[in-house]
C-alpha cells in the first residue's frame, strides 16, 4: 500500500477553523474521485472529529483554547484518502493545566465518557475505518479516519 502525502493542515482548534479543514478534505477527495455521498459523510466525520479533540483539549487545559492547534494530515494509498486529526496543546499548556484545573465530578467525567463514546459511534458510521488514541496523562489526542475509494 503506497502512502502519499497529500497535505498537512494546522489550524487552531476553535469549531471556527473547522471549514479549513473540512474545504481540503472535500478538494482533495474529489480530486482522488471519491462520490458526493462519500465527500459529505468525510466532512461530517472529519466536524465530529475536529469537536472531539477540540473538547479533549478543554478536559485537559483549564479552559482550553490557550494556543492549542489542530495538525491534519491528509494522504491516500492507493484504495482510500486518509486524514489524521492530532491535538497539539500550545507549549506551556502542560504546566498550567496542572496549575489551574478543576476537579471534575464522577457524574461530569461519566458524562463526558458517554458523549465521546457516542461521539466516536457517530464518526464510525460515516467513515470506513475510524481510530482514535488518546493518550490521558499527556492530553495527546490522534484520530486516523480512512474513507476507501470506490471500485
Amino acid at each position: 500500500m503506497a502512502k502519499r502525502n497529500l497535505a498537512e493542515l494546522k489550524i487552531p482548534a476553535s469549531p471556527a477553523f473547522i471549514p479549513v479543514a473540512k474545504r481540503v478534505a472535500t478538494t482533495l477527495g474529489s480530486q482522488l474521485g471519491l462520490s458526493l455521498v462519500d465527500l459529505d459523510e468525510l466532512t461530517i466525520a472529519l466536524t465530529q472529529a475536529c469537536d472531539s479533540a477540540i473538547a479533549a483539549a478543554g478536559e485537559t487545559e483549564a479552559g482550553g483554547g490557550g494556543g492549542d492547534q489542530l495538525k491534519l494530515t491528509y494522504f491516500a494509498t492507493n484504495r482510500a484518502l486518509v486524514v489524521d486529526v492530532d491535538l497539539l496543546p500550545a507549549e506551556h499548556a502542560h504546566d498550567h493545566a496542572h496549575a489551574h484545573a478543576h476537579p471534575r465530578s464522577p457524574a461530569d467525567v461519566e458524562a463526558s465518557a458517554e458523549l465521546q463514546r457516542l461521539a466516536y459511534e457517530m464518526i464510525r458510521c460515516f467513515v470506513d475505518d475510524f481510530r482514535p488514541e488518546v493518550e490521558p496523562r499527556t492530553g495527546q489526542v490522534r484520530f486516523r479516519m480512512v474513507k476507501y475509494l470506490a471500485g
